[in-house]
């Protein structure tokens, strides 16, 4: 995996991995027992739904483990005037002077429908360490790229920002 993430990440999946041992296994099990409790299992649907939602718990318990003992711990702090994780950046694409807002994040906290993309995107590697008024060359394969001039700058955080469910 070796993604990189910043310690708030790592500290909001920390969180996420003590709620769903703490709060969400514990009701799982008393759920999966219940259910068994009914009876026969063969038509038994809440039975084999509660098993269901209790390995997908501990699914994502196991991947939030494994993606934090494999993480590559990564600075969010970049110069004011810089562009870096948490930061966001207004963008005029100069083929054809739309603009466009996005943020920076790491690819725990992506989430395309709401603009916030990936320091590891195309667009994100391009933007990283530039400046207001800067043209960044975008390569997005060998015969796709695209420029686009840093119009806006804003530094901000990742309180509001959630980590991704799969």
């Amino acid at each position: 995996m070796y993604d990189k993430l910043t310690k708030s990440d790592i500290k909001k999946m920390e969180e996420e991995i003590e709620y769903r041992k703490l709060v969400v296994r514990p009701k799982a099990v008393d759920d999966v027992r219940e259910a068994a409790a009914q009876g026969d299992r063969s038509e038994n649907f809440e039975y084999y739904a509660a098993k269901r939602f209790n390995r997908q718990n501990n699914s994502r318990i196991n991947y939030l483990e494994k993606m934090i003992k494999t993480a590559t711990i990564i600075d969010d702090e970049s110069a004011d005037d810089e562009v870096g994780i948490n930061n966001t950046v207004t963008v005029e694409f100069v083929d054809d002077g739309s603009v466009e807002t996005y943020k920076i994040v790491t690819t725990v906290r992506a989430d395309s429908l709401n603009n916030m993309i990936t320091n590891e995107s195309p667009l994100g590697k391009a933007l990283l360490h530039k400046h207001v008024g800067d043209v960044c060359h975008v390569k997005v394969n060998e015969n796709a790229s695209y420029d686009v001039k840093i119009l806006k700058l804003e530094n901000t955080d990742d309180d509001g920002d959630a980590i991704r469910e799969y």
